[in-house]
């Protein structure tokens, strides 16, 4: 079996030696404001990556606990459409900021998207393979043979590649089709594909809540192919000219993603009835239950929520360059405002 800490490896050293010669409209949401109605505040304005499930429900329990508005935040939260969408949003100042996933992040900026990530907070990569459990798939190796929806272009499918031969298996030897987010979800409920690959936070529960049925699934971390997913951005413009302002929400968000991981009841409660697609609270618990073992690597253990490491950042696009997401390998100063640090960070 191809080893990923091996080509990890060779991939990381060969962007440092690279490096040394070289020397995803804010009016269209919901109004999530605190309800004090921010006097004294800043009005702010934070694109989802999609519609609101339960990675998000710290924002929203950040926002109903007043986290935002004692650092200064008036905060509204639109739902989002892709993370792709969300990041040219963002660049395009549509939006003060914006919750999208790092490859789409890293692929814009390389396509002169004016934007930088401030802060990743889902650092173990949620993509799996998602079959049910009484599906008679037990392992990786029962995938051969097997049918999996797939989106093209998005990281979990581009990488899948990588993932079949971190378990064993030939890109061959597994049947892809291409479907959006929703096609997959149903064409796994009607019978039509053996499992699809997606965010096993996210699609998981809410495909268990509807069918009935129990979910397994193969993660790719546990493969040992790991990468960056959803955090906070913003354009470049707005981390030269409001650095106060890019520090106050990093912290905001942190300390309410901080909060949610102590009572995730609460956070799920908070986002009861924010948007007609989101989930049952059932659902959105269990989504942010499993979306709490995501938000730190071993390099970040025992820090707060959104503290990221470089040496994360360095294997994060080395994965995604040989996944031919990237262009090329760049330093992680082209696409992370190292700068801004958690305030509680470290302590």
């Amino acid at each position: 079996m191809f080893s990923l800490n091996r080509r990890a490896a060779g991939a990381i050293a060969a962007t440092t030696a690279m490096l040394t010669l070289a020397a995803c409209g804010g009016g269209a949401g919901q109004d999530n404001s605190a309800a004090d109605g921010g006097e004294g505040t800043t009005p702010v304005t934070l694109m989802l990556n999609w519609y609101p499930y339960g990675e998000h429900a710290p924002l929203y329990l950040g926002v109903k606990e007043g986290i935002f508005a004692k650092h200064g935040i008036d905060l509204t939260i639109d739902p989002g459409q892709g993370s792709t969408r969300t990041a040219q949003a963002v660049g395009g100042k549509q939006v003060d900021f914006g919750w999208s996933d790092t490859a789409a992040v890293l692929s814009n900026i390389d396509q002169g998207v004016d934007i930088k990530s401030v802060g990743v907070f889902l650092q173990t990569t949620p993509s799996a393979v998602q079959v049910f459990a009484d599906s008679g798939i037990e392992e990786p190796a029962d995938l051969a043979g097997r049918t999996i929806a797939v989106s093209a272009g998005d990281a979990p499918t581009t990488t899948f590649p990588m993932y079949l031969a971190d378990v064993g298996l030939e890109p061959g030897a597994v049947q892809e089709q291409n479907l959006d987010s929703a096609g997959k979800m149903a064409a796994l409920m009607a019978g039509r594909v053996d499992g699809l690959i997606g965010f096993a936070h996210d699609q998981g529960p809410t495909i268990a809540n509807k069918s009935g049925r129990e979910m397994r699934y193969f993660r790719y971390s546990d493969a040992g192919l790991n990468f960056y997913s959803n955090g906070l951005i913003t354009h470049n413009s707005t981390i030269a000219d409001n650095p106060e302002l890019v520090q106050s929400m990093l912290d905001a968000v942190s300390e309410s993603y901080e909060s949610a991981k102590n009572d995730p009841e609460a956070a799920a409660k908070a986002m009861v009835g924010v948007d007609p697609q989101t989930p049952p609270e059932q659902v959105l618990l269990q989504q942010w239950q499993e979306t709490i073992p995501l938000l730190n690597t071993p390099a970040t253990t025992g820090k707060v929520p959104g503290t990221n490491a470089e040496q994360d950042w360095t294997s994060t696009i080395a994965t995604l360059s040989e996944a031919g997401l990237l262009q090329s390998a760049k330093d992680p100063a082209e696409y992370w405002a190292s700068s801004f640090v958690p305030a509680t960070a470290g302590q």
